[in-house]
């Protein structure tokens, strides 16, 4: 796990611009705390921030190997679950090894196939070569899009990286965002590509860019196919257990510590047994950390999106599965803090409104930092699965419309109605969204005789897998990597992806639940109170003091009329959400003040332009 960035140029050389290059790199210091790298030569310029997490000493980069007609260079983000059986290939083909890193087997296997190497990784990857015997840049994303990339075409080549901030780095691309940015920032789609600043874009899931001098070519390597599903129930069941089985044992190599995600749910819970159970074979205990608020437990009042506690259920599994476990709880200051918002917002480069919810993550995860440097999570699961409230709810069933938003309309209220009249008008996000959608689903393959719900339940899911889910991905490996920790996600490993997707919902849900696969494929692991829990969502605390220290924060805000947030939200309304007596908060206006505070840190951490055309 690492980070990346580059500049291709074929205008210029290169080797007179180490001083930008460098401050790309160093953008990425968090993402790789380890070590660092730059490699210059001519039009290219590469720069990587390591995170040693396979072959401690041997797989720094930029890693070149030289050719007769040129050398071949490599910055790798990630991690391939399959390296040992292609370093085996590639050996019987006549390549030699200097390392035991995947690193160096990415290499070798695109020297060996070249642009194919792309089909035949397993695993969560993001990575860019230098051909120098071609003169050509490629840029490969994993088929998930577990791992961020994003490009800056300009007008000789090419800006690259991890995170914008690294292409922000180099004068070439400035910090704006236009009115489809804001679209984007604020509609909760997804937009495959999209990187919401002005001339940016993500190299998408699945996805082979190739840059020359003749400009940029794309390929579409792996994408979410229809297929018959014709295994039974019982061999449903069978088979993703043994999926699961072998994608847990996978991503438990690592030369450094591990420890998994837990949050007393189905998906943590299946995995943390499985891996408890592997490494038990290995005289090894699992460690396991979940996230907790000072007096939830105690204090807890079931509402329609989560109806029990976490604690509770984690410490039955961590019994159970004999871990050895950590809860680590956080108060409502910590969670409300200014400064852990501006860290998350660094993290992410964009205010994304996740609240605290995103401050609870990355503060669990700078704990769990100090004690491992690899976890394994349950996250997609519920889009693998099926686990959603959504998927269960006939509104969202019969709308044409991302189901997400059904729900989190009725739960959270719109968010655009914090904005400025002007703005909500110009945005139009009504048409933006029923734009998305119908794109969306355009492309999504119906099997013949498919009757009409299972149709609409195959859509529900695409748009998860496709969509949704991302915005997930994306939230965990930034909010990982700010503390520098490697968070792995077997879930989505895509051959299970592949798999459960096409299996029918009357399979999926056969026991009238949601992730009835799912359960059954690990029943054996896990303690009943797991097996009968209802879905619950990440916690969000629900101390009144949080609410509290967001009016205070807000209160501050108004307080300066002249901030540019308020060229964007709608003071009136932030003000009447600041003054509201604190236990009459709703759960809109809450989030209408986390939105508008992160939005102000944004403005005040990146001055971006923001430019309303």
């Amino acid at each position: 796990m690492c980070g990346i960035t580059g500049w291709i140029s074929y205008d210029r050389d290169l080797r007179n611009e180490t001083a930008t290059v460098d401050a790309m790199t160093e953008t990425m210091a968090c993402r790789g705390p380890d070590a660092r790298g730059t490699w210059i030569e001519g039009p290219a310029a590469l720069g990587h921030r390591r995170l040693a997490i396979i072959d401690l000493p041997g797989g720094r980069q930029p890693m070149t190997t030289t050719t007769p007609e040129g050398a071949v260079t490599l910055v790798y983000s990630g991690e391939a679950y399959n390296f040992t059986e292609l370093r085996r290939e590639l050996t019987g083909l006549g390549h030699r090894f200097r390392t035991d890193s995947d690193t160096e087997v990415v290499l070798r296997a695109y020297l060996a196939w070249g642009e194919a190497v792309a089909e035949r990784l397993s695993g969560m990857y993001a990575f860019a070569i230098w051909d120098g015997r071609h003169d050509k840049l490629v840029m490969i994303r994993d088929r998930m899009g577990i791992k961020p990339f994003y490009y800056y075409p300009t007008s000789d080549g090419v800006l690259f990286g991890s995170e914008p901030k690294a292409i922000l780095a180099n004068p070439l691309a400035p910090a704006r965002v236009r009115l489809d940015g804001l679209r984007e920032l604020f509609a909760m789609v997804k937009t495959p590509g999209h990187a919401v600043w002005d001339g940016m874009y993500e190299v998408e899931p699945g996805t082979v860019l190739t840059l020359d001098r003749k400009g940029l070519r794309r390929r579409v390597y792996w994408r979410l196919e229809t297929r018959p599903h014709l295994d039974d129930c019982a061999t449903s069941v069978a088979t993703v257990r043994s999926l699961l089985e072998d994608i847990v044992r996978r991503q438990l190599v690592a030369d450094v510590p591990r420890c998994t995600l837990l949050s007393g749910g189905l998906d943590s819970s299946a995995m943390t047994a499985l891996a408890a159970r592997q490494l038990g074979e290995q005289g090894e205990k699992v460690r396991s950390f979940a996230v907790d608020f000072v007096g939830q437990t105690d204090n807890f009042v079931a509402d329609e999106l989560r109806g029990t506690p976490d604690t509770p259920f984690v410490h039955d599994v961590a019994r159970a599965s004999d871990t050895e476990h950590q809860d680590i709880v956080l108060d409502a200051q910590s969670l409300a803090d200014l400064d852990v918002r501006a860290r998350v917002i660094r993290a992410r480069d964009l205010p994304m409104g996740f609240g605290d919810m995103d401050s609870s993550l990355l503060l669990l995860f700078q704990a769990i930092r100090e004690h491992s440097t690899v976890a394994l999570s349950g996250e997609s699961a519920d889009e693998v699965f099926g686990g959603y409230l959504q998927f269960f709810d006939e509104e969202a069933r019969r709308a044409d419309a991302f189901p997400w938003l059904v729900q989190f309309s009725r739960h959270f209220g719109d968010d655009a109605a914090l904005l400025r009249t002007d703005l909500t008008d110009a945005l139009d996000l009504e048409s933006y969204i029923a734009d998305s959608y119908r794109t969306a689903v355009a492309d999504i393959r119906r099997l013949d005789g498919e009757s009409d719900f299972e149709y609409r339940m195959r859509q529900m899911s695409h748009l998860h897998l496709t969509r949704f889910v991302r915005i997930l991905l994306d939230r965990k490996d930034r909010t990982s990597m700010a503390v520098g920790l490697e968070v792995r996600v077997p879930y989505c490993d895509h051959r299970l992806v592949e798999y459960v997707y096409n299996t029918p919902w009357a399979l999926k849900s056969f026991d009238g639940r949601e992730k009835s696969l799912l359960r059954e494929a690990t029943a054996d692991l896990i303690p009943k109170s797991v097996y009968d829990r209802v879905k619950s969502p990440y916690p969000s605390t629900q101390d009144p003091k949080y609410a509290l220290a967001l009016q205070e924060h807000a209160r501050g805000l108004l307080a300066r009329p002249d901030h540019p947030v308020f060229d964007l939200v709608d003071r009136e309304r932030v003000d009447r959400a600041a003054h509201r007596d604190t236990p009459q908060i709703t759960q809109a206006s809450r989030r209408g003040l986390e939105r508008t505070l992160d939005l102000a840190l944004w403005l005040d951490l990146y001055s971006p332009e923001v430019s309303l055309s």
